[in-house]
């Protein structure tokens, strides 16, 4: 019996920040798969190994983790005042399925490096020396991101000394901008607080009444207080990822808050929506290690976050949660400013299951609504393989 051949693709394996993911160009792609619909999420999902019922991704690329099963295509920008045209993809480990609906922060750390070294960046652009402005349009969520990738005899520079916690080695520092951070892909509306307030009181079926901070800010997010879900934000992804019922708690908190920021109709729509909003939970410091086994103090840190990502705790932080963060303790009142002390704050470090993390944000209040004009984190990013992925040809 005869079978196609596989079908070879151009391509590029990239961690970004904590993240690593499958790159393409646009156009090197079959043409079938250079317009959305289901051809480019058939391929997409071969290359990434789902869906996969062994929750491995051994035929594919994924790593079988929210944070290593991502695909992104990238193209020279429509926009004349931007460089490069970046759509997201995350795929579900074990359904046939790729939410297209937020952005991945981490890996936009990457995407200015890959910009450059694959001719989507003007060359006169390009610094032989120095550091390269790459002006990123964030097709997901409509949004401009600036990267600013440091440039050594007109490569891009890799290697460094700077340390994220949550990567195992140094690279060199990537300082990543989200212009006008407010979410707005479909459903998320534009504003930054979509139920008008700083905290909300609603009420969730078997955990009752809870305060929760709604905001869409890099990504759409959900934060509550550690202790009224029976946590104290100190927490490894072993307590959560390894019990069954916190992990459907977490799963309802998340239906029932998405319902009431107006992104979904309702509960039964959020399965449909695995990578928007996210949740995550929030507590004063407190000492703890790390899950490399570092020790983080209390004084060290704002604030304690734990948040959550396509049903399971991240190892670290997304970087548009992280983007959500750096907005919500910017603005008094906010339960992500209270925990970490309240007031007035440009930036704040947080401590996560890894390690901490510093984010920053420029908050500002017009006629009683906060707005945010960019929010400011330093991530890294290097190729880790180049060549061809090859997939089954149908």
């Amino acid at each position: 019996m005869a079978f196609a051949p596989q079908l070879k693709i151009a391509a590029t394996y990239m961690r970004g920040g904590t993240s690593k993911g499958v790159f393409f160009k646009l156009d090197d792609l079959p043409l079938a798969a250079q317009t959305p619909g289901p051809a480019r999420d058939k391929l997409l999902l071969r290359v990434i190994g789902s869906p996969d019922p062994y929750g491995k991704h051994t035929d594919g690329m994924g790593g079988a983790t929210s944070s290593t099963s991502k695909t992104v295509i990238l193209s020279r920008s429509s926009r004349s005042d931007h460089d490069v045209d970046y759509l997201f993809g995350q795929v579900a480990i074990d359904k046939p399925f790729i939410d297209w609906s937020g952005n991945c922060g981490n890996l936009t750390a990457a995407v200015g490096s890959f910009a450059i070294s694959n001719g989507l960046v003007d060359a006169e652009r390009i610094p032989s020396n120095g550091i390269c402005v790459v002006r990123i349009w964030q097709a997901n969520i409509q949004k401009t991101i600036i990267a600013h990738v440091p440039i050594t005899d007109g490569e891009v520079q890799e290697t460094g000394d700077f340390e994220l916690d949550g990567v195992t080695f140094p690279a060199a520092e990537v300082q990543v901008e989200f212009i006008d951070p407010a979410a707005d892909e479909d459903g998320a509306g534009g504003a930054m607080f979509p139920t008008g307030n700083l905290v909300d009181e609603f009420e969730v079926p078997g955990l009752g009444k809870l305060q929760a901070t709604f905001i869409n800010a890099g990504i759409p997010t959900i934060f509550v207080n550690a202790a009224d879900i029976g946590y104290t934000g100190t927490e490894l992804q072993g307590a959560i990822n390894e019990n069954a019922e916190a992990l459907l708690m977490f799963e309802k908190l998340r239906a029932y808050g998405a319902v009431k920021m107006g992104l979904i109709d309702s509960i039964e729509a959020a399965a449909a929506r695995q990578h928007t909003p996210k949740i995550a939970f929030v507590a004063a410091p407190a000492d703890y290690v790390s899950a490399s086994g570092k020790a983080i103090h209390a004084s060290d840190i704002d604030l304690l976050v734990r948040a959550m990502s396509m049903g399971k705790l991240h190892h670290a932080m997304m970087g548009t949660a992280a983007v959500a963060i750096a907005t919500a303790a910017a603005v008094p009142g906010t339960l992500v400013n209270l925990a970490a002390g309240g007031g007035d704050r440009s930036q704040v470090v947080f401590g996560h299951p890894s390690g901490t993390l510093r984010v920053g944000a420029e908050a500002t209040q017009v006629n009683g609504e906060w707005t945010v004009t960019k929010a400011i984190m330093s991530r890294s990013a290097r190729v880790l393989m180049e060549g061809w992925v090859r997939v089954p040809q149908d």
